[in-house]
């Protein structure tokens, strides 16, 4: 029986979602075509009715992941400057740190999406964007330029926050690169203003 329009995009979906999941906790690499389609109740051969090719299923996974993270980045944005700042200062706890199902991608995949087609790295350049924009209106009047550079630095030191803890094999200094980050980033500085300060 031919399957609605309907009834395929939900399968599409069923299918993108489980590929992010999926790949979030295993790997791009170690993660084939075959496990994700049983994981979805399908056979191997209905991926292709779906998807050109892995690369092709790796960029949808990719975007959604990197969208539901800019949409509640937004979320949290649209409540004002503190809110915002609460939802950057989950990122960098041990609980984040120790999931591998939830968040940005770039944290979970990052030297795989980085060595990843273009099409991959189109949609996940276009949220980390979104999300620097995000900072940026936050900032108000502030000088572009500047506020712009701050939260280019605080998205880049959030990810690499958060890899390099999930990479230290003492606990102890595992949470203290938590610690750190959030301590030197995302608080108000009297040295340097950013979005932090207008909580």
């Amino acid at each position: 029986m031919k399957k609605s329009k309907a009834e395929t995009a939900e399968t599409h979906k069923r299918i993108v979602e489980i590929a992010a999941q999926t790949f979030k906790k295993k790997g791009i690499d170690a993660t084939g075509v075959a496990e994700i389609m049983v994981a979805a109740g399908l056979t191997h051969g209905a991926f292709y009715r779906h998807f050109a090719s892995k690369d092709a299923l790796v960029a949808e996974a990719a975007g959604a992941s990197m969208d539901v993270f800019v949409e509640a980045a937004q979320a949290a944005a649209a409540k004002g400057p503190s809110a915002f700042v609460k939802y950057l200062q989950d990122y960098l706890t041990s609980e984040f740190r120790d999931g591998v199902l939830g968040g940005c991608p770039v944290i979970q995949m990052g030297s795989e999406l980085a060595r990843a087609d273009t099409s991959v790295r189109e949609g996940i350049a276009k949220g980390l964007k979104q999300l620097i924009d995000i900072a940026v209106k936050l900032a108000g009047d502030k000088p572009g330029a500047s506020v712009q550079d701050d939260a280019i630095f605080m998205l880049s030191a959030l990810i690499g926050a958060v890899t390099m803890s999930r990479l230290m094999d003492d606990p102890a200094f595992s949470e203290r690169v938590l610690q750190v980050t959030n301590k030197r980033l995302l608080k108000p500085s009297s040295k340097r203003r950013n979005v932090g300060a207008r909580q």
